[in-house]
């Protein structure tokens, strides 16, 4: 959590430019109400070449150097600023010296009365003007969300609950795992759809599952879950058209493949196996409500399971475990010991074989769904 009191001067930047910006936002509105007065300056530090970035940085001087007329202080916010990290602007050695001479005067600065705040994206951490904020200042680093970190739905949750909070209102349990499945690892999207949400809910305090369901939309990244769900739930026709739309978003996207999507579904097998071997040992039994099913998970021992995060049910987000809960039902253990087997030979013949990737997929799934289901 971002500390309460923030000292001057302060960087906030990251490649979550939504949390950046509420953040420096709501630093600055903070400084203004404690120093109260008119004089409190917004330089928009957006630069297109190294010509407007030392523009930029001579009139954030300027603005450091004029004494506030009204008030106890003044603050001065350089707002979004772009030439602190690897781009062209601040490449530029006029630019690169500049800072450094910059970042001398901040550490001879008397911070008696004014107070200075940074908001920019990724910044280069080796440089002298960093290097000196770290020492005399703050710096706050935002880093966006990924489906590839291993913690992202723990963190969109809590950034999802303290967006609902600012608006005096409660969400369900179940409604915001549901939500944050929706909408995955984005966090501009996230605060849209809370927005949606609240104005949806009326008068109504507490935001429900069923308001999810109904006003909030699922983005690309979680479109892949919707395939692992029509895996799990054994449901062909819906599987192979979500493999369709699926595919025809690898055509058009650089960031997808049709490896990552069969990898999508073996973490999908693999968290159904294991939650049936959790069921089997009595360690799990299945229950319709959401916070019993958690506290079950949260009393298992911790040493049951292997470190190795890939083999281990309980580093996977609850949420996922749980709406695979019915889905467990619908697979024997030897069906989906042999699912893994059949996307293993998928994997295989992906890489090595040169048939149509579309093809290969389609087969070994009919393969899984199909044909058990008629032994099932």
């Amino acid at each position: 959590m971002p500390p309460a009191k923030v000292s001057t001067p302060a960087l906030i930047c990251g490649d979550d430019e939504f949390a950046v910006k509420n953040r420096a936002r709501e630093i600055y509105d903070k400084w203004c109400a404690e120093l109260g007065g008119m004089d409190h300056e917004i330089i928009e530090a957006g630069a297109s070449n190294s010509g407007e970035a030392l523009n930029r940085i001579s009139r954030l001087r300027e603005a450091l150097q004029t004494l506030p007329f009204f008030g106890t202080g003044k603050a001065v916010w350089l707002r979004d600023c772009n030439f602190l990290g690897e781009e062209r602007a601040a490449s530029a050695q006029a630019v690169s010296e500049t800072l450094n001479d910059l970042a001398a005067e901040l550490k001879a600065f008397k911070w008696d009365n004014v107070r200075l705040l940074i908001s920019a994206g990724k910044v280069d951490r080796r440089r002298t003007f960093f290097k000196t904020l770290e020492k005399i200042g703050v710096i706050e680093n935002y880093d966006a969300l990924t489906a590839d970190d291993k913690d992202w739905a723990a963190r969109a949750e809590m950034a999802a609950r303290s967006a609902i909070r600012q608006r005096n209102r409660e969400i369900e349990e179940e409604a915001l795992s549901e939500l944050v499945a929706r909408i995955g690892p984005n966090a501009r999207q996230l605060e849209n759809e809370i927005e949606k949400l609240s104005i949806f809910a009326g008068d109504r305090k507490r935001i429900e599952f069923a308001d999810v369901t109904a006003v909030c939309s699922q983005n690309k990244t979680t479109r892949a879950f919707a395939l692992g769900d029509a895996l799990g739930d054994r449901d062909l026709p819906r599987l192979l058209k979500r493999l369709d739309e699926e595919l025809w978003d690898v055509k058009f996207s650089k960031d997808k493949t049709e490896i990552g999507l069969l990898y999508g579904l073996i973490s999908k097998i693999r968290a159904m196996l294991l939650l049936r071997e959790m069921i089997h040992e009595g360690w799990i039994k299945p229950d319709n409500d959401y916070n019993r099913f958690k506290a079950q998970l949260e009393r298992i021992p911790k040493e049951k399971f292997p470190a190795d995060r890939k083999f281990n049910p309980l580093a996977l987000n609850p949420y996922v475990l749980y709406k695979a809960l019915p889905q467990v039902k619908r697979y024997s253990r030897s069906e989906l010991v042999s699912a893994m087997d059949l996307l293993l030979r998928c994997n295989q013949r992906l890489v090595g074989s040169g048939l149509d990737e579309a093809l290969v997929l389609q087969q070994t799934l009919v393969q899984i769904v199909a044909t058990q289901a008629v032994a099932a």
